[in-house]
């Protein structure tokens, strides 16, 4: 009987997603074996610095969360990997390729916090906001400049736990997704239990607060002639990967990796037939400049020409692969 072997990491939240690859495969109707193998990350063992940081300690920022998933792929020791999709690097090494992405869920950020504040703008003035994402600290700081920013590391219950025990301000972002697939938060919810704790939460507009690109994605990863190539594009979702693959193709085309503060958000129109993409792009060396920002629309069927577009519009370079 076939054996698949799934690699993930061993956080709540991607033990959650690799049970959701597990019971896609099953949903195709694939019938054999399915092996669950944890595997520590860079990420996972350095929790002592900021994720902008990595580089610093020799470790590529985009791949701190990935690299050893891929290793194993290269070693044998597992048939795919199962990623949270906005950890993936914007163009994959050679010889590796994203064999399906499953449905995706809502990509809206949630503003959560100790004082019942509904919106950023709420916030008091000065306020303390924890957040280790330079994507979400910049958008925050543009709405808000008087706002107070600090770092914080850690999984989704642990980053809730610091703000419940006052260690990490008076605020934090977090992504709907992984509150939802972690069973905190339901849509419309506005409050968060956690230890018994009550929080405060309020959803942003994706269209105001620029989600990260591909956020609420989970994407199965393996190598290129995969065995199980047929089994895994089964269980892929062609809409879910034509926004992703805008959003990504965007990144791709401005080198944006994870320290790089840039939003991207795509989706389909009414038909079908049509996708949207609008991103906002922080320069990265001056932190008071105005953020460029923009929207392009284009056919479904073509989201890398969709992302050139509008990487010109905004006054990005591309190249043949944009």
């Amino acid at each position: 009987m076939d054996t698949i072997t799934l690699g993930t990491r061993g956080s709540d939240l991607a033990l959650a997603q690799a049970a959701m690859a597990e019971e896609a495969l099953r949903g195709s109707g694939f019938g054999g074996e399915i092996v669950r193998r944890v595997i520590t990350t860079s990420g996972d063992r350095r929790l002592d610095i900021r994720l902008s940081d990595f580089a610093k300690e020799g470790v590529v920022t985009q791949g701190a969360f990935t690299k050893e998933l891929e290793d194993a792929l290269l070693a044998g020791e597992i048939d795919c990997a199962v990623h949270s999709m906005k950890d993936l690097p914007a163009r994959l090494g050679e010889g590796f390729e994203v064999a399906a992405v499953l449905p995706r869920a809502p990509v809206e950020d949630v503003l959560v916090t100790r004082g019942g504040a509904a919106d950023i703008a709420d916030l008091p003035e000065g306020a303390v906001l924890a957040t280790g994402s330079v994507r979400r600290a910049r958008l925050a700081a543009w709405l808000r400049p008087d706002l107070r920013l600090i770092d914080i590391r850690g999984n989704v219950p642990t980053r809730l736990r610091k703000l419940a025990g006052g260690e990490a301000g008076d605020a934090t972002l977090l992504a709907r997704a992984g509150l939802e697939r972690l069973g905190f938060y339901r849509a419309g919810a506005e409050e968060i239990e956690i230890d018994g704790a009550a929080l405060s939460c309020r959803e942003l507009a994706a269209d105001e607060f620029l989600p990260a690109a591909a956020q609420g994605a989970v994407a199965i990863e393996a190598l290129a002639g995969c065995p199980f190539a047929e089994v895994l594009a089964r269980v892929g979702h062609p809409a879910t990967a034509a926004c992703v693959g805008a959003e990504r193709a965007f990144l791709e085309g401005l080198g944006a990796g994870c320290d790089t503060p840039v939003g991207a958000h795509a989706r389909l129109g009414e038909t079908g037939e049509e996708l949207e993409l609008r991103a906002v792009v922080f320069d990265e060396a001056d932190p008071g400049a105005p953020p460029r920002e923009g929207g392009a629309t284009g056919p479904a069927a073509a989201p890398r020409d969709l992302a050139a577009s509008l990487l010109r519009q905004l006054g990005f370079a591309t190249d043949d692969h944009a």
